[in-house]
């Protein structure tokens, strides 16, 4: 319904012209939440304790040998599943044997099967490397990935700002399946060796090279310009027709 369409790659700009958009109101100004990452890369103070700012569950970890972050949502097309997905990486991250931060799902469907397999785990198993998270604010969530030996799980961020920041990543399943992904991530199934080896391998990398796929961290500004410069057709048409 829209008449331009700012999008965050090239592939993503030939996959809307594709839909019948007119060419000439599509514009790859890249992913804003990039903006967000080249602040944090530009903030002179990039470390800071997330144990007294943050509340949270568990025993306080000392992070400066490194440490994993682990984000893992519910998947809607498979939620049955989310349970034994959670179960996977649960049992993937008591092998690594490092420092685990783990963060709690989003609201999808499944979501509340995933927060009960943490809530038994944090609970019965008592693992002392693990500490849980509720939320943090994006510029010291990215801080933290900034930071870390590598992500783990299935969200987005490790697609988008983890591939500028150069964060070394573990992606499982099909949760990013067709995005495109930098060279910082590895892909795996919901298979407790395949994570494990993917792990202990991206925490021996350190960092990737900053990759500029989503953009140069400036889309804010660029959307803003364009905006200011359409001239807009009530008339909308199909360029497909």
């Amino acid at each position: 319904l829209s008449d331009a369409h700012f999008v965050a790659t090239d592939k993503a700009k030939e996959r809307v012209i594709l839909m019948g958009e007119d060419p000439s109101y599509v514009f790859n100004t890249g992913c804003p939440s990039i903006d967000i990452a080249n602040n944090v890369l530009s903030d002179e103070i990039k470390e800071f304790n997330p144990f007294t700012k943050y509340s949270g569950t568990g025993q306080i970890l000392d992070l400066k040998q490194g440490y994993v972050v682990v984000l893992q949502h519910p998947v809607t097309t498979e939620y049955e599943a989310a349970a034994h997905q959670t179960r996977v990486t649960l049992d993937a991250m008591k092998n690594l044997e490092k420092p685990i931060l783990w963060f709690w799902p989003n609201v999808d469907a499944g979501s509340d099967a995933t927060s009960k397999v943490l809530r038994v785990f944090r609970e019965k198993e008592n693992d002392s490397n693990f500490y849980f998270i509720k939320n943090m604010l994006p510029k010291d969530f990215l801080k933290l990935l900034i930071n870390s030996s590598c992500l783990v799980g299935n969200s987005s961020v490790g697609i988008r700002e983890c591939s500028f920041l150069g964060v070394p990543v573990v992606n499982i399943g099909s949760r990013q399946k067709g995005r495109e992904r930098g060279e910082n991530v590895i892909d795996v199934d919901y298979d407790t060796q395949q994570i494990l080896k993917a792990s202990k391998k991206q925490m021996h990398v350190k960092k990737f090279e900053s990759s500029k796929l989503y953009g140069n961290g400036n889309s804010g500004e660029l959307i803003a310009e364009i905006i200011s410069k359409l001239k807009i057709d009530i008339e909308k048409k199909d360029f497909l027709c």
